[in-house]
């Protein structure tokens, strides 16, 4: 099973019930998720819990002042059968900027408009609104 799909549906079914944090088995692609979706006000705090081999991370979320949440929707785009990859020409923002994708560049994990913004493409993560 592709570790990030299950982190970012965990995180989806989670907000779906109105739960206020989800955790999950620690990594460093997780945690670099975690930190870019807290900067883009998708979460609201993370941490790592644990000790050595069961590390987990525990994510906060973020819900709209109408107690709607603020991940409605996931789309994993690159998986472990196909890996999908884009120019930075390639790179259009979701819904029509109300939403972002995540892209795996050799600058570290950026968003679409920080992946235009530097020219830079990559492998195309995940899309989120």
């Amino acid at each position: 099973m592709d570790p990030i799909s299950d982190m970012l549906i965990r995180m989806k079914n989670a907000q779906a019930v109105g739960k206020k944090t989800a955790s999950f088995g620690y990594s460093k692609i997780k945690w670099e998720i975690a930190k870019l979706l807290e900067k883009h006000n998708y979460l609201t705090e993370i941490s790592k819990k644990g000790k050595k081999n069961k590390k987990l991370l525990e994510v906060g979320f973020l819900y709209d002042t109408d107690g709607a949440p603020k991940i409605s929707n996931v789309k994993r785009m690159s998986k472990l059968s196909r890996r999908v990859y884009r120019g930075f020409r390639e790179i259009h923002p979701v819904r029509h900027g109300y939403g972002i994708a995540v892209y795996s560049t050799t600058k570290g994990l950026l968003t679409d408009k920080e992946a235009r913004a530097g020219k830079l493409g990559g492998e195309f993560l995940f899309e989120m609104y």
